[in-house]
């Protein structure tokens, strides 16, 4: 396999400074949502690898896409998003009986150790699922390149 499920062998000082800043960010983009949204959770994660890509699909109901921001750096897609908590249907006081469903901030982190081409990445939010698609690069060890050879004047 070429990759690590959310484990992280790069300095973690920088990870943790990068999911301030994308935190921050959504903030900055959604400043009227600030006092919905607290607490952590966590969302489910998959990783496969095929032999044309690793996806990394994760299981979003009720996150838009403004709640969202992907970043690939040194071999880690690091995933930064919002759940804002379930509203309900009465304007009425209401009281919880049973809350199993999570809500609030969330960060994900997956090392990819596969050569990938993280220029051609994507994503796509559907249904409650999103899906980051990172093309493979192609392996080029064992072809045959033959090297120029300048001469000296």
């Amino acid at each position: 396999m070429a990759f690590t499920g959310t484990s992280v062998e790069s300095d973690p000082a920088d990870l943790a400074q990068d999911v301030r800043r994308l935190f921050e960010d959504l903030a900055a983009r959604r400043p009227e949502r600030r006092h919905v949204v607290a607490g952590e959770c966590r969302p489910l994660v998959d990783v496969f690898e095929t032999d044309r890509s690793v996806e990394i699909v994760l299981d979003l109901p009720g996150v838009s896409v403004d709640a969202l921001r992907i970043e690939i750096k040194n071999g880690v897609v690091l995933i930064v998003g919002e759940k804002e908590r379930p509203e309900p249907s009465t304007r009425a006081p209401a009281s919880f009986h049973l809350v199993e469903r999570d809500f609030g901030r969330f960060a994900r982190a997956v090392r990819v150790r596969a050569a990938i081409d993280a220029t051609a990445a994507r994503a796509r939010l559907a249904h409650g699922e999103l899906r980051i698609v990172l093309p493979r690069l192609s392996d080029r060890r064992g072809q045959v390149i033959t090297v120029p050879i300048d001469t000296a004047r």
